[in-house]
């Protein structure tokens, strides 16, 4: 079977599980095949009942004493039943399964799986799994994965189609020279692609994800070193001469530029009137000011009669963009007019934002993908800008580059990614760093606690909120998952809202909403309508609200360092104190160790090198990855070395062999040339 046909192809699979898939991206068997767990369930030895730890997933052997009652409280059944061993008893308890009340009989052993939690000072575990002593035999010390979903898909169904999936798919011919297979110990491609998902053991799992790490950061950094050629010595048609009108806005700011900032003003500045392309990179942490760089770069295009755009990941700090930007401009008397461009706007407005750019009425053009995506066409366009890089993969650049005659290129991460690392994933961008932060910032203060200090944190932002500031919240999940134990979005704002005065207004925000949704609550926080807000990390670098104080992260360590700076960036933007309350679910040693690197420094480049001291293989089974660039299993900290080892093959194999013509590379060439056809093919070019 053809790995192109949709998962629909496969039994069980109908229209409505279709849909189901499609919305976590899958839609062909080639993408459920790519589809990798984000976690791996271990089916340990069953414990005795005073054994059991609050809020962890464990098994108990027990037979029931008497059959199993059903109760009623309005709406909702339960099924309980109460198991005992020398050490203690505990309460099993099925909420809306009316029939496990026939299917455990008393007398009878099983095992029960499932979470621990306290309830009136007793034990309860809800929802557990029920199996024959023989069936949990059989997965005991087994690694079973964990995949993301959604309502409606469970875990069973998609493992069940990774199975089915598995068995008709069509192999893959090997494609990665044998001397690079034997040189890294790389298993063989189909092999890898069925072990990720079903390994037997911790060993076999890391040699499987170690080739499919080792393959993305290959073609990855194929089509990153083509870019590179593509635009290496390309001489601009854009030549802009700096500008009086843009050293009089910077003098009149209300405050003085860094060093750092007045350094990567000068780079920048320099490349636009050096008669070359300019692709640039600016790394500065959360805060230290790259924004205003961009609009005096825009300025400085606009000055020189050309246009400028600048594109960033969210439609809310597009807006914040642009207004601002207008602000700036009639505070200083600026005669260049900026047009908003989002996926959003009417069919009206965007008819009318591309008539502007069209006709250079419009000198700035500030939106989201929309500014590559829609048909808009530019006059003169000199100078584009992404900012958040890491949402926009190699393929967008390249794609923005086409746009117009050249422009000069401009890219902006708050990112904090070590520079060994940074000079290998934007090889083709020249790197600015700006490492100090403006005068005046108060750093946030921090604290690591476990989750018993929450009810103190929910008074503490209660008391924030009434001195008029704002709050987040951030949960590691959508929705509950039956697999994995973390705090999820949509029952932890339920919860929040009985725990906070009715006064206070929470709401909750995670990815899988519909875009039009996610505006409104976005912009609802940013105008401070909402108060609190639970939120997936889909806040990441969605918004800028000066006037939050608080950030909070549930399950901390459930997520990277370099990631949980990036939230913490979120709070510290206005004049108040600021605070990062990191609440962690797991007290190991390890997890605080690394958890107590955030508390000691707000210092964003420090954090990011400490984290790839600390991390290791074993971090793929508890943190988050860091999802930069176009990674599906590859993370740019735990995955450093294989990266520094593929980039430098990768440069070795093209210096000898730039069309990979040799007979050794024919199959590698076939590979690459998909990737990179596929990407295009994804990105329209």
């Amino acid at each position: 079977m053809s790995n192109r046909q949709p998962v629909s192809a496969l039994k069980g699979i109908g229209e409505k599980t279709g849909k189901l898939f499609e919305k976590v991206g899958v839609i062909t068997i080639d993408d459920l095949l790519s589809y990798y767990p984000r976690a791996y369930d271990t089916y340990d030895e069953p414990v005795h009942i005073g054994q059991l730890r609050e809020q962890a997933v464990m098994s108990v052997a027990s037979a029931l004493l008497k059959p199993p009652d059903l109760l009623r409280t309005g709406k909702i059944q339960m099924v309980s039943a109460v198991i005992k061993d020398l050490t203690g008893s505990l309460q099993l308890a099925w909420f809306n399964m009316p029939y496990m009340r026939s299917n455990v009989k008393s007398g009878q052993t099983y095992v029960f799986r499932g979470r621990v939690v306290k309830k009136g000072g007793r034990l309860i575990m809800e929802q557990p799994e029920v199996f024959t002593k023989e069936a949990y035999e059989a997965l005991e010390h087994s690694m079973q994965p964990v995949y993301g979903q959604t309502r409606g898909l469970s875990n069973k169904t998609i493992v069940k189609a990774q199975k089915q999936a598995l068995e008709i798919r069509q192999l893959e011919r090997e494609y990665m020279p044998a001397f690079l297979r034997k040189k890294y110990q790389l298993a063989e491609i189909n092999y890898a692609a069925e072990h990720i998902h079903f390994p037997s053991d911790e060993k076999e799992l890391l040699f499987a994800r170690r080739r499919l790490v080792f393959d993305e950061f290959f073609m990855f950094l194929v089509g990153v070193r083509r870019l590179k050629e593509h635009r290496e010595g390309e001489r601009s048609s854009w030549v802009l001469k700096e500008r009086r009108e843009v050293q009089a806005v910077k003098e009149g700011l209300p405050y003085a530029l860094t060093g750092a900032q007045e350094r990567a003003l000068k780079e920048v500045f320099s490349d636009m009137a050096g008669g070359r392309v300019m692709n640039r990179l600016i790394q500065g942490d959360v805060g230290s000011g790259k924004t205003i760089i961009a609009v005096l770069a825009l300025l400085q295009a606009a000055y020189n009669g050309c246009q400028g755009a600048l594109m960033v990941p969210t439609e809310v700090l597009a807006r914040q963009h642009f207004e601002s930007m207008k602000e700036l401009f009639e505070a200083n008397g600026i005669d260049r007019t900026p047009v908003l461009v989002t996926g959003s706007m009417t069919a009206k407005e965007k008819r009318l934002a591309y008539e502007k750019i069209a006709s250079h009425e419009a000198d700035i053009i500030v939106g989201t993908h929309a500014l590559i995506q829609e048909k808009v066409i530019y006059h003169r366009l000199a100078l584009v800008i992404t900012d958040e890089q890491h949402r926009f993969g190699v393929g967008q650049r390249e794609l923005l580059s086409t746009k117009g005659e050249m422009p000069h290129v401009l890219v902006m991460s708050a990112t904090p990614i070590p520079r060994t690392l940074a000079i290998i994933l934007y090889g083709d961008l020249d790197i600015s760093v700006i490492d100090e932060l403006p005068a005046g910032r108060q750093e946030i203060k921090n604290c690591v606690v476990d989750t018993g200090y929450r009810s103190k944190a929910y008074a503490f932002i209660q008391k924030q909120v009434e001195m008029g500031h704002q709050a987040y919240v951030i949960c590691p999940m959508v929705e509950a998952s039956e697999m994995i134990e973390a705090e999820n979005v949509v029952d932890y704002a339920k919860a929040l809202k009985k725990a906070l005065p009715e006064t206070v207004s929470v709401e909750y925000l995670h990815g899988k909403m519909k875009a039009r949704e996610k505006n409104r609550v976005m912009e609802q926080f940013a105008s401070g309508e909402i108060q609190v807000l639970v939120s997936t990390t889909v806040i990441e670098v969605g918004v800028n609200v000066p006037n939050a104080t608080v950030m909070m992260i549930e399950n901390a360590e459930r997520f990277g360092l370099a990631q949980l700076h990036q939230l913490r960036g979120r709070v510290g933007r206005g004049k108040a104190q600021s605070y990062c309350i990191m609440v962690s679910g797991n007290g190991g040693k390890d997890t605080m160790e690394r958890l107590d690197i955030m508390n000691r420094s707000n210092d964003g480049f420090y954090i990011a090198s400490e984290d790839l001291k600390l991390r290791g293989p074993g971090d793929i089974f508890g943190v988050r990855q860091s999802g930069e660039l176009e990674f599906k299993l590859g993370d740019i900290f735990t995955d450093a070395n294989i990266l520094k080892q593929v980039s430098e093959e990768v440069n070795r194999i093209l210096d000898e062999d730039p069309g990979l013509d040799k007979e050794e590379y024919r199959e590698l060439k076939r590979k690459v040339e998909q990737y990179l056809g596929d990407r295009d093919e994804h990105l329209n070019l």
